[in-house]
């Protein structure tokens, strides 16, 4: 039987589950296309009922193009004495995402215009991509790079780049209303842990969650590769985009980092203001900065033709820490701890976007006598759970139509959960009606 409320009581295996889907998924070999994509979301299935959509190469989506279908089997770069000094299958990052196949013998100068390392990490392999523009290369650590001697290597990549489909996930879940909140996120690359997985971790959970449970708006969760999968998705479904009222875009959420908020483009949209107020409340360190129109995949809900109110919730921003977008964003860089907090605070603004209202009062003029309605029994003992006094003369004072109950929550500087409840009790005496 599903309930209405929203259990955010810790539970120290929750973390350590989002890290083990996290290992699961860690080795697979993602791109924005391909069957490393596929193999990640029928593995989601394992956890919820996610439907797989397919979008076929060459489909016009707006000024986007879905690109050629890419897969990688092996690659390598072997030495003139044939020993494989860079191999695809101890790290997948060692190949430029998109690679073209090759295979030929090359001198060390020509192999240098191919190699990308990182001269300040010289122990760390970077990510890189030529997702639109046909191109081959190799990722190495700078140790690697130096340690070339002037001879003939060989260079292997067995990948191919070919007519096929972009893949996406998309699960469901109806609420009372039509009215929707998307929760989405890229799950695009390849073995990069917090950039990618955690927010993939995250969003899986909470829809766990939300399924259990009786919902007033209906949810929408997409897993899509980057940029090109958002703006697919708004393409494909643009007669329903006006369902959503509201969105988060989950990326980086599994570090040590505080929690950064980037508000949509609106700015003052009930999600910016709900998320900002649970990181308040949350007594933990963390940042709100207002929306640019570059990062995530918030850029393409948020572009001017849409408006929508999606923000985008992080610990630390992409390319605020050096392990981003490198072998470095590991399983080490991601804790349980961190991964279930983030969830925690996600699912707190969820709750407050699930019970926030509006409400006029029935008996405006002066205070209404609380006693002859058994409030004041209620209010009895004031053990902690017992109706808050102060919280019901709040919210009779402020329930004028344009006030909601997140509004009471930070005028008051009272808990959103004692506004909550003394609405309820309101509500239930015929003093409040919601607008």
């Amino acid at each position: 039987m599903k309930t209405n409320s929203l259990s955010i009581s810790s539970n120290n295996a929750l973390g350590k589950q989002m890290y083990q889907l996290i290992s699961q998924l860690y080795p697979i070999c993602r791109s924005i296309t391909g069957n490393g994509f596929r193999e990640t979301l029928r593995i989601l299935q394992n956890y919820i009922p996610l439907e797989i959509r397919e979008v076929p190469t060459g489909t016009e989506v707006y000024d986007w193009t879905v690109p050629q279908e890419w897969n990688i089997n092996d690659a390598y770069i072997k030495n003139s004495q044939g020993e494989k000094i860079i191999d695809f299958q101890a790290c997948n990052l060692h190949v430029v995402n998109y690679s073209v196949p090759v295979h030929q013998k090359i001198g060390l100068d020509e192999l240098k215009k191919h190699l990308f390392s990182l001269p300040d990490y010289p122990d760390w392999v970077p990510y890189r991509t030529s997702y639109y523009k046909e191109s081959w290369g190799f990722c190495l650590t700078h140790k690697q790079y130096l340690a070339l001697q002037d001879e003939e290597y060989e260079v292997y990549i067995d990948s191919s780049l070919k007519p096929g489909s972009l893949t996406y996930g998309e699960y469901f879940i109806p609420g009372e209303t039509s009215q929707e909140v998307l929760i989405s996120c890229h799950s695009c690359h390849p073995s990069l842990c917090n950039d990618n997985l955690s927010g993939i971790s995250v969003a899986v959970f909470l829809a766990q969650q939300l399924s259990q449970l009786s919902l007033r708006y209906s949810y929408r969760f997409l897993f899509i590769p980057g940029t090109i999968g958002s703006i697919t998705w708004l393409h494909e479904n643009e007669q329903r985009v006006s369902n959503i009222k509201h969105g988060l875009v989950l990326t980086c959420v599994g570090d040590a980092g505080k929690f950064t908020y980037k508000k949509s483009r609106r700015g003052n949209a009930d999600i910016d203001k709900i998320v900002e107020y649970v990181l308040e409340e949350s007594g933990k360190d963390y940042e709100i900065i207002d929306f640019f129109p570059y990062g995530y995949d918030e850029r393409q809900y948020c572009s001017p033709g849409f408006n929508l109110a999606v923000g985008c919730f992080m610990r630390s921003p992409h390319g605020s820490f050096p392990e981003y977008h490198t072998s470095a964003d590991n399983l080490d860089f991601v804790r349980p701890q961190y991964l279930e907090d983030s969830y925690q605070q996600c699912l707190t603004a969820l709750q407050i976007l699930e019970r926030d209202r509006t409400y006029i009062s029935l008996n405006p003029k002066c205070e209404p006598r609380l006693g002859k309605r058994g409030l004041y029994r209620a209010i009895g003992g004031q053990s902690e759970e017992a109706l808050n006094e102060l919280a019901i003369l709040w919210v009779l004072n402020l329930a004028d139509g344009e006030h909601t109950l997140l509004d009471m929550a930070k005028r008051s500087k009272m808990a959103f959960d004692a506004i909550y409840k003394a609405a309820q009790a309101l509500l239930a005496t015929d003093l409040l009606k919601e607008l």
